[in-house]
Parts: structure tokens; sequence; C-alpha cells
């Protein structure tokens, strides 16, 4: 509890075949990209099972596609650890680094980054892989979603950084929650794992917007609960639980039963508008090949939705009670055990 909270989801998705073969070369990449710097570094990433969650999320991408999304994983999510409470100047720097990470894919790719460590490096290579034979169309979107994804992250760190973490009210959090949870890039990663697009007039379409939205509800508070005992840990007021709990001022297991109903609520109203695509379909007159992409693009977001909480349940990255030097640097007030924003 509450990483052992069980969803019933009314699908199942694919697991990569490629998982060990990627597994093998991304543990390598991490290390040689010195995005871990330290054995104890190592190990604790190497719990956390990321290529797993991409093997889920990603289930159709080629073996040297998996690769670079793995890669692209570890950056999203050890620079998300890198804050130390104890230093508020560390805000400055990653919203530094924010900056340098948003710019990135609107710049030629393979330019040398302004910001220079080790997460702003690795990205420059990770994002000339990743947006290859993507039409600027996606390129734009994917940027624009990225972006507000890490400014939202500076932002929560900022918050943190003058003692505001845990002053977000309900409704004000679960805004929050949608921008910092990451879903809307990683959905449009999906086409790119499977060479199509989901047409521009699909994504515009009001439909498609609030699924993609109620996606990220969904995912957002399914990790929160299941993150809850390692934010808890660290101190981090951001959490769904921690949020009722301090709004309505009802006991823990209450706050989480809660969280859970409304998880599940955002994944119902999901699910009814998944069951109105081909409505909408008809709506704007679509070609077969249209329909195929839009179907690929309705996978994609169920790949996130079943692969990521299937990951979430098991990964270490959640564990609730460990005596790692990764444990202690929480409870220090640190992110995590390497620093990845110096040179």
């Amino acid at each position: 509890m509450p990483q052992d909270v069980k969803f019933d989801l009314p699908f199942t998705t694919p697991i990569s075949e490629h998982l060990e073969h990627a597994r093998a070369r991304h543990l390598r990449w991490v290390w040689d990209r010195r995005l871990v710097r330290s054995k104890e570094g190592f190990e604790e990433y190497r719990s956390w099972d990321l290529p797993q969650a991409a093997a889920r999320t990603y289930p159709h991408a080629s073996a040297e596609d998996m690769v670079v999304l793995m890669n692209w994983f570890s950056l999203a999510f050890l620079f998300d650890d890198q804050f130390d409470a104890a230093r508020p100047d560390r805000a400055d720097r990653i919203a530094d680094v924010a900056r340098e990470l948003i710019v990135t894919p609107l710049r030629p790719a393979g330019n040398t980054p302004r910001v220079d460590c080790p997460i702003t490096v690795a990205w420059a290579e990770v994002w000339a892989h990743l947006s290859e034979g993507m039409s600027l169309t996606w390129r734009t979107r994917f940027a624009a979603s990225w972006g507000r994804f890490l400014v939202a992250h500076t932002e929560e760190v900022d918050l943190a950084a003058r003692g505001l973490e845990g002053t977000l009210g309900l409704e004000e959090y679960a805004e929050f929650r949608r921008r910092t949870v990451g879903i809307h890039h990683s959905i449009d990663a999906g086409e790119r794992s499977r060479g199509f697009e989901v047409p521009a007039q699909v994504q515009a379409h009001p439909l498609m917007i609030r699924m993609r939205d109620l996606a990220a509800d969904t995912i957002g508070f399914m990790n929160d609960i299941h993150s809850f005992e390692r934010e808890k840990r660290r101190g981090d007021g951001h959490n769904l639980i921690a949020v009722l709990h301090r709004e309505r001022r009802c006991t823990w297991q209450e706050a989480a039963d809660e969280a859970f109903r409304m998880t599940t609520e955002c994944l119902d109203r999901y699910l009814e508008l998944e069951a109105q695509v081909p409505t909408m379909c008809d709506e704007l007159g679509l070609e077969e090949e249209e329909r195929s992409q839009v179907r690929m693009g309705v996978e994609a977001i169920q790949h996130w939705i079943n692969g990521n909480y299937e990951w979430a349940l098991t990964s270490g990255r959640y564990t609730a009670n460990k005596e790692t030097p990764a444990a202690a640097a929480e409870l220090a007030g640190k992110g995590s055990v390497d620093d990845l924003l110096t040179v």
C-alpha cells in the first residue's frame, strides 16, 4: 500500500520483444553518458526498470528505436530527481537546464547545447534520433507538449524552493498534475515508435483533446497512488493523496480511497469518449488510411495507460521500504544520489 493498489483496466497491451536486447544497450549508454556517476546511483537506476516501462508503452518500436526510447525515458526521470530542497539556488540551475531541454527540438538536429551538462548533451543526441523521419507538424506538436511539461517541472521545483509546495488546492493541483505528468508528448512519441502520424484535424478535435487530457489525469493520479510512499519519504507535497489529506482533513487511508475513486472516474470518462472515436471519424470524413492512423493513435493512449500501470506495480522507484543511498539522499532533501546538472 499504495504501490500494491490494483486497478481494473478494460484492455491489455503487449510488451516489446526487444526488451532484453535494448535493456543491455540502454544501461551501457546511461553509464557512458554519465547520467549515473556512481555505483550506488547505477544500482538505484537499474532498480527502477525503466526499460520495462518503455517496452510496455511502446511495444511496436523496432529494436533500434526501443533503445532510443529507453534513453529518452532516462533523461526525463533522472532530471525529475535533481532538486535539492536544502539548496534553493538549485532551482535556478534547474530552470537553466530546462530551458535548454525545451529549445533543443526547436533547433536544427545536431546542434551543440548552449547549457552543458550530462542531461542536455544526452537529450541533443536522443532528439536527433527521436525526430528522424517525422513531419514538422509532429515535431512542433511534440515540442509544445514537451515544453509545457518542463515548464511545469520548473514551477514545481520553484514552489518547493519557496516553501510553497503544499499550498495547491485540489482543483489547482489536478490541472497542475496534468502538465507535470508529461503524458501528452509521451503519447506523441507513440506515433514515432510506430512510424505514423495522427491527422492534424483529429488532434485538433475536441474529442481527442479531451481524451488526451483524461488519459493524462488517469495516469497522473495512478502514479500519485503508486508513488505515494516514496514521495512521502521525500517530503514531496505534490501528490494527490497528500493534497486530499490536507484539504479535506481526512486520514491517509481516506485520502487514498478518494484518490482511487477519482482515478477510476477519470478512466471511466476516458473510455466513454474513446467509444465515440468512430463517430468523430465519420464527422471528419476520414479515409480508411486516416482511420487506421486514428486507431493506432488510440492504441498509443491505451499502451500508456496500461503499460505505465503494469510497470509501476513492480518498479523499484516506488518501493516504500528500502535502505539505500538513494533513500538516504531523499531523506536528506536531495532528489538523487548523483548530480547531473553540473559538468
